[in-house]
């Protein structure tokens, strides 16, 4: 089995807390590789359900001086529940109620619904588009706007996002 990157140890607790997963569940969890800026996950439950997701941190977080809890993002396939290339950011602080957050991926911008220190893509459809401009594009940017008025932008990495969404897609179907 491959060694596990730095980025990957450090938020495997948060990654659990993401996917509800309880620490019985975690014991099941696989490192199927880490892809350039990518790492990539398989997590067999009971009855043989599993999921797969692949993670990412921000190259870059604005501004600086604002203290902020764990910061990444996260592409999920939930099989048994026929969801694929769920899109979900952790952004560290509990976003400004009734806020969107905004992800451009290269020239695109898409907008995303916010509940506590998360934002989603509104639907599967935008999951989707999402997931595909991801593939062609070389860095994503998501800003959004915390509960005290700070907006915030963090930029990631999409280094090794096909090779990495290609690992999670053959462990999980």
């Amino acid at each position: 089995m491959a060694h596990i990157g730095v980025k990957s140890a450090f938020l495997l607790g948060a990654i659990c807390l993401a996917l509800g997963a309880s620490p019985a569940a975690a014991k099941g969890r696989e490192f199927l590789g880490g892809f350039r800026d990518w790492d990539a996950f398989v997590e067999r439950r009971d009855k043989g359900e599993k999921n797969c997701y692949m993670i990412s941190v921000p190259k870059e977080t604005a501004p600086k001086s604002v203290k902020r809890g764990e910061i990444y993002i996260i592409i999920t396939h939930w099989p048994q529940a026929k969801i694929r290339n769920q899109v979900n950011v952790v952004v560290g602080y509990p976003f400004k109620k009734d806020s969107v957050a905004t992800a451009r991926i290269d020239k695109r911008s898409f907008r995303l619904f916010t509940d506590g220190d998360r934002a989603w893509a509104y639907d599967d459809k935008q999951d989707q588009e999402m997931t595909a401009a991801m593939k062609k594009g070389s860095k994503i940017v998501v800003e959004g706007e915390s509960v005290r008025g700070t907006k915030t932008s963090d930029r990631y990495s999409l280094n090794g996002f096909s090779a990495a969404l290609n690992a999670i897609t053959k462990a999980c179907y």
